[in-house]
């Protein structure tokens, strides 16, 4: 993923610059100068209808006591597509508005979905967490450890709380607090 976002940062400024220039070849500089400014306006509009119209679902669904997951994939997506708007070019205006007009976030906000659940299965994998076949209250595959067991593997004491058992020499003592010294 970083060599993508490296080659991305190169890439796109440079095929930004080329589409510029061809545009600008065939209708002229100041054409193109004014549709860049039109784009960044148009852009500015959109974007602030847009995420005004997320932020009051967003609000919506919290007010309903409901996991606002669309809601705030909405509001990413618009978020990401307003930089995108703002950024001058055509390759960016494009992608800003594909990220911002209703129509077209919902299979987006579907596509990052599936990335992301992809990705952060690979990092469970990757880190160990979570033994295949068990499954955590929260609908991610995996789990802490076996059933009754603290995530730090700890077995349930006679009171039903789990712990870790200590390992090594277990001294008894008290712990005294010499607060109140003058």
């Amino acid at each position: 993923m970083p060599r993508v976002l490296v080659l991305s940062f190169l890439l796109v400024p440079v095929l930004e610059i080329m589409l510029i220039i061809q545009v600008g070849e065939a209708i002229g500089g100041w054409p193109t100068a004014g549709l860049l400014a039109a784009g960044l306006v148009a852009g500015g509009w959109i974007v602030r209808r847009e995420g005004r119209r997320a932020w009051h679902a967003l609000n919506a669904a919290l007010g309903r006591g409901e996991l606002p997951e669309r809601e705030l994939g909405d509001s990413a997506l618009v978020m990401a597509g307003g930089v995108l708007l703002m950024i001058p070019g055509f390759l960016t205006d494009v992608l800003g508005l594909l990220f911002v007009l209703p129509f077209t976030r919902p299979p987006l906000r579907r596509l990052f979905g599936r990335l992301a659940a992809r990705r952060l299965a690979a990092a469970q994998d990757r880190a160990g967490l979570f033994p295949p076949g068990t499954n955590v209250p929260g609908g991610f595959p995996g789990g802490f450890g076996a059933p009754g067991q603290d995530p730090f593997g700890g077995a349930p004491g006679p009171s039903g709380e789990s712990g870790p058992s200590p390992r090594g020499t277990v001294v008894q003592g008290e712990v005294i607090h010499d607060d109140d010294r003058s």
